[in-house]
């Protein structure tokens, strides 16, 4: 008793010491902690002392019940022995002889006597045992009466007090069976329902809407929330642009560039996003509105800009599964040129490009000379864009619960695809050059500025910051979940993919350059024939006739071994074939994956099962990038309408989302993170998020996070915000558009009505930030967090898996 008191008195000496150094609400908030935990320890007390007369009762019972027992068989065992004795004598006196006449008789009057003697004794013993026995009864009536005194006396003076601690300790209980799920705002809350008592019905009644509006489902399991935030990183716009930055920006300087943006920006900023959104489980429009008033106006930006990415964005799904129905042929229809209509010859279009690049602009998009023509809608893309949807909609169409178990599916399996591609493009011919290209280091390149802005926006741009799926997903985990971890896991499984398929893009894209550079030697080959057969070029123009083993290096062997007049004249009728020339263009877009990709496909033996598989892997990898768009878009809505139909139109012009996606997108997303830093860290304070987040993981969070939150993130995001907009501004705006003349890839520049388009665009999207500006500082609102001096109300975590949901909760949880 003395320890435990002892232990007592020094936990509160450590609890005032550690309130020494709160605020006013920190104070507010460890004051209703305490008298929450007094209230449950009154309740276990209450229900210990019934649990311990309970269990005096039941002892005695026991007791008497075995004292009883043995009485009986004392009884039993007496009771023959006295009727005996009573009833007869020996049997030789029943013949008539004499007691004292028989041999022995002596022994055994003795015998009887002792015995007599004896069952005297027991008999006394069996009549203080009954009085023992009517003692106890006694005793336990009286004991009975008394405690029943004492129970109707208690409950009739504490009947609602002992209702309220009952309901209190089992909600305590089913609390600390989930692992401390309910965070501090919850406990606000509770304590702001508890201020008023209402009647008993009208409680209820309360508790019951309670239930309903504060209810918020959560994942069924960590692996879940993790593979879908995962899915979500994995888009194909940013595995394409991240090989090229690596081919272009420096090879493995530029990895060494990501890394360090990775850890340093990155992740803290994941983190940010996903501690936001568990710890005020609201959605990402919410969400910012409860940190601080004035950067209420980003949840609207992001939701908007999300919106507009999920709109082009499926636009690849589209483009996916017509090339993917298109596949199921032999010949594929990119590895040839059409015939003319009743007519033996190629289409001459076709004839002078080669067949995956006309079946790109002119099959698939029907793309026009340039943006100013317009043209008309691909109706031939209209089925496949409904079958896009309906595949979203059947994935997402039961919440999370089916997103969960759709996403332990489709994430695992692209890795088994890449994984094949990997192996497959190890064994092709220029593979080795390929590998080459990966592991070159440019040293140059750690000290360009614009390396390290773009590896900054690509590590935005693959984790998926600032559009909002990372706070709505976020928001439906439990407040418990150390989101630091998810956010490390997540990082280095997008770091990880991008890797893989970096590493076997080289080797194909080395196989693809080297098949086109041959088939270059070979056809400036047989030009080099026909010249010299007709006397244009002199015989030392004779091209060598043996090209089949490796043509290129033959023919540029040969090349550089005639003297300068004739190559001069050689180099008049003949291209350059080139390899590394040719392994560099490789162009950014989607173009990289539809013409580069896809031709490589059709030069590996079996090219329709590689085909097959390819795109495949782009369909997977389109679709659950998108169910991470499509739940930030359709979260947000869930807080306020109970059912939502949505209802897309998208654009499926090439030319407009290679504008929004190259150009436009680039500075609302850095706007839009820049004040979510602002919000967690200067406006609600770090050192106040991380003491909050420590509270309810029941571990301090590292102190790094807090000046990465502080100092690196913000000059880091406010040079690259700068740094972009100088570039874009610099850089002339322009896109690659298809020439029908020349039948080639032209640059051209985009229209200044195409740039006010974005600019207008940019305009409207960023609108609601200034908008909530201007709101709080008409009505002086404190830029500070809105939680000052007042509670929080959150959403309560209700795990999916119910035996019975109600009606309203189902409709919460449907997506």
């Amino acid at each position: 008793m003395r320890r435990g008191r002892r232990e007592r008195l020094r936990r509160r000496r450590a609890l005032s010491e550690s309130r020494a150094g709160l605020t006013r609400p920190e104070r507010a908030c460890s004051r209703n902690r305490e008298l929450e935990l007094y209230e449950n320890q009154k309740c276990f007390l209450l229900f210990l002392s019934r649990f311990l007369a309970h269990s005096i009762v039941e002892h005695l019972k026991s007791q008497q019940k075995v004292r009883v027992a043995e009485a009986q068989r004392t009884e039993r065992s007496v009771t023959p022995d006295m009727s005996s004795t009573q009833e007869g004598e020996h049997p030789l006196e029943r013949a008539g002889a004499a007691p004292e006449s028989l041999p022995g008789m002596e022994t055994e009057a003795q015998a009887s006597k002792s015995s007599l003697t004896n069952l005297s004794t027991e008999i006394e013993f069996s009549e203080n045992l009954h009085e023992i026995k009517s003692w106890e009864d006694k005793s336990t009536a009286n004991w009975h009466q008394m405690l029943r005194v004492s129970e109707s006396q208690a409950f009739k003076a504490r009947v609602l007090k002992a209702q309220a601690w009952e309901i209190q300790a089992s909600e305590a209980h089913r609390r600390a069976s989930q692992t401390r799920h309910t965070s501090v705002l919850e406990m606000d809350a509770t304590q702001a329902l508890k201020q008023k008592p209402l009647p008993e019905k009208v409680q209820a009644t309360e508790k019951e809407k309670c239930e309903i509006l504060f209810t918020r489902p959560c994942w069924s399991n960590k692996i879940e929330y993790i593979l879908t935030q995962v899915g979500y990183s994995m888009k194909i716009s940013s595995l394409w642009h991240f090989f090229i930055l690596w081919l272009h920006n420096g090879g493995c300087s530029f990895l060494i560039i990501y890394i360090l943006m990775l850890f340093l920006v990155g992740v803290p900023l994941l983190f940010l996003e996903m501690a936001a959104g568990q710890r005020i489980r609201q959605s990402s429009i919410g969400v910012w509105k409860v940190i601080s008033a004035w950067i209420g106006g980003v949840g609207y930006t992001s939701f908007m800009v999300c919106f507009i990415t999920g709109l082009y964005l499926n636009v690849i799904n589209v483009w996916t599964l017509f090339y993917l129905s298109q596949s199921f042929q032999f010949p594929v229809p990119w590895e040839k040129c059409p015939l003319l209509e009743n007519s033996s010859d190629f289409d001459p279009e076709c004839a002078r490009t080669t067949p995956s690049l006309y079946f790109w602009y002119r099959l698939t998009l029907k793309a026009s000379d340039r943006i100013e023509d317009g043209g008309s809608p691909v109706f031939s893309l209209n089925l496949f864009l409904l079958v896009s949807w309906c595949l979203i909609g059947a994935f997402m169409i039961n919440g999370l619960k089916s997103t969960g178990k759709i996403m332990l599916v489709l994430v695992p399996a692209p890795y088994f695809i890449i994984l094949c591609f990997l192996f497959r493009s190890l064994l092709l011919e220029g593979a080795a050059f390929g590998f080459q290209h990966l592991m070159l280091v440019k040293i140059s390149a750690m000290y360009n500025m614009n390396v390290w802005c773009q590896a900054g926006n690509q590590v935005l741009f693959a984790l998926g910051l600032g559009l909002g799926p990372v706070v709505s997903l976020s928001s439906h985990m439990y407040p418990s979940t150390n989101c630091l971890s998810d956010a490390l896991i997540v990082a280095l499984v997008n770091l990880f993919t991008m890797l893989l398929v970096t590493s076997f893009s080289f080797c194909v894209l080395g196989f693809w350059a080297t098949v086109i550079t041959h088939r270059c030697s070979e056809k400036n080959a047989e030009t080099l024939v026909k010249l010299v057969a007709m006397g244009k070029l002199p015989l030392e123009a004779q091209p060598p006739p043996n090209l089949t083993a490796n043509p290129t290096s033959v023919f540029n062997s040969w090349l550089n071994s005639l003297p300068q007049p004739i190559k001069h004249m050689v180099f008049g009728y003949v291209t350059e074939c080139n390899l590394e020339k040719q392994f560099l263009k490789v162009k950014e877009g989607p173009s990289f994956a539809f013409v580069a990709f896809i031709e490589t496909m059709s030069f590996i033996p079996g090219s329709v099962f590689w085909s097959i598989l390819f795109f495949l892997l782009l369909l997977i990898l389109g679709l659950i990038s998108m169910i991470g768009i499509m739940q930030g878009i359709l979260i947000p809505f869930q807080n306020t309408f109970s059912s939502f139909r949505k209802s897309t139109k998208l654009l499926t012009g090439i030319y407009y989302i290679r504008l929004l996606s190259e150009y436009w997108i680039v500075l609302p997303i850095i706007i839009t993170i820049i004040l979510e830093n602002m919000a967690v860290g200067w406006a609600y304070g770090a050192r106040r998020f991380l003491e909050d987040l420590a509270i309810v993981w029941g571990s301090p969070a590292s102190a790094i996070i807090r000046w990465l939150w502080c100092f690196l993130c913000p000059i880091v995001l406010v040079a690259l915000f700068v740094i972009t907009l100088i570039h874009l501004s610099l850089k002339s705006i322009t896109y690659v558009a298809w020439d029908s003349s020349s039948s080639k890839e032209v640059l051209r520049q985009y229209p200044s009505w195409a740039l006010l388009v974005m600019i207008a665009l940019f305009l409207i999207v960023i609108l609601p930030i200034p908008t909530y500006f201007v709101y709080c500082l008409a009505h002086r609102i404190s830029f500070t967090s809105t939680s000052q001096g007042k509670p929080i109300i959150s959403f309560k975590s209700l795990p999916l898996i119910q035996p019975k949901p109600s009606k309203e909760v189902h409709k919460e949880e449907t997506l």
